[in-house]
C-alpha cells in the first residue's frame, strides 16, 4: 500500500472514531468518566494526519535521489521538495486531477510515476528527470545533442570543478545547456554510444531525460510520460547527505533547482 494510501485510511479511522464519539458515545459517558484511549489517540492524531495528507497531496512533498541520472543537478543523497501544484490539484490515491493549473514548460525537472508496468498491480515508482519534448515536438537526439524540430540545442563546455570529481564518471565532460528558459549544467562521456533517434512527442505526453545523459533510464528507452502520471515540479533541495562521508553536504542545503 502506498503512502498517502496509508494517510488517507489513517484520517478515515481516526476521524470515523473521533466522529462516533462525538455522536454516540461521550453523550452517554458520566462526566467525571475517563474518556477512552482509542479515542484519545484518535482525537489526538486525526488534526496531525490530516495535516501531512494535506500538505503532501496539495502543496509540497518531499523526495530523496536515490541515482546518479540527475547529476550535476542533483545528486545522490539530495532530499528535495515538489511543488505538487504547478500541473493541477489531484486528489491523493486516486491521482484525478480536480483543479488544472499549469502545465510542464520545457526544462522543468519533474516527478512523475515510471509509465511502464509490466502488471497493473505493480507498485507506483517515482521518477525525477527534465522535461525535453512537449505535445506535438519531434525530439531527436543524435551525437550527445538534442534537436528538438530539427533544430540543435546549443551545448557550451564547462569545465568541470573538483567537487565533481567523486560524483562523475572518469572522461566525462561538463557542458550547459539552455531548454526553455532554464539554463542548465549536463554530463556526457563522448567515447560512450548510446541510444539514439528521433520520435514525435503524442499529445498529453512529455519527452524527458535525465541531465547524466549516458548514465540515465529516460524516455529515449521506454518512452513519453503521459500527463496523468506527473506528480509535480522540483524546485529545491532542503537537505542533502553524503553517504561515503556520512554527514551533511552544507553547500547544497536551500539550493534552487533549475
Amino acid at each position: 500500500m502506498s503512502f498517502p494510501a496509508i494517510m488517507v485510511l489513517l484520517v478515515a479511522i481516526t476521524g470515523l472514531i473521533w466522529l462516533i464519539d462525538k455522536l454516540f458515545w461521550a453523550p452517554r459517558r458520566d462526566n467525571d468518566a475517563k474518556e477512552p484511549v482509542v479515542v484519545e489517540y484518535a482525537r489526538s492524531f486525526f488534526p496531525i494526519i490530516l495535516l501531512v495528507l494535506v500538505i503532501r497531496s496539495f502543496i509540497a512533498e518531499p523526495f530523496r535521489i536515490p541515482s546518479s541520472s540527475m547529476v550535476p543537478t542533483l545528486h545522490i543523497g539530495d532530499f528535495i521538495l515538489v511543488n505538487k501544484f504547478s500541473y493541477g490539484i489531484r486528489l491523493p490515491v486516486l491521482n484525478t486531477k480536480i483543479f488544472d493549473t499549469g502545465e510542464p514548460q520545457r526544462g522543468d525537472v519533474v516527478v512523475f510515476r515510471y509509465p511502464v508496468k509490466k502488471h497493473k498491480d505493480d507498485p507506483d515508482i517515482d521518477y525525477i528527470k527534465r522535461v525535453v519534448g512537449l505535445p506535438g515536438d519531434k525530439v531527436g537526439y543524435f551525437n550527445k545533442t538534442i534537436y528538438i524540430n530539427g533544430k540543435p540545442v546549443a551545448q557550451d563546455p564547462r569545465e568541470k570543478p573538483e567537487s565533481m570529481i567523486n560524483i562523475a564518471a572518469p572522461g566525462s565532460e561538463l557542458r550547459a545547456e539552455q531548454l526553455g528558459e532554464h539554463n542548465h549544467l549536463i554530463l556526457v562521456e563522448p567515447g560512450i554510444k548510446r541510444v539514439e533517434g528521433e520520435t514525435v512527442v503524442p499529445e498529453g505526453h512529455y519527452f524527458v531525460m535525465g541531465d547524466n545523459r549516458d548514465n540515465s533510464n529516460d524516455s529515449r528507452y521506454w518512452g513519453t510520460v503521459p500527463e496523468e502520471n506527473l506528480v509535480g515540479k522540483a524546485f529545491l533541495v532542503w537537505m542533502s547527505w553524503d553517504w561515503n562521508e556520512g554527514g551533511i553536504v552544507w553547500n547544497r542545503l536551500g539550493k534552487s533547482i533549475e
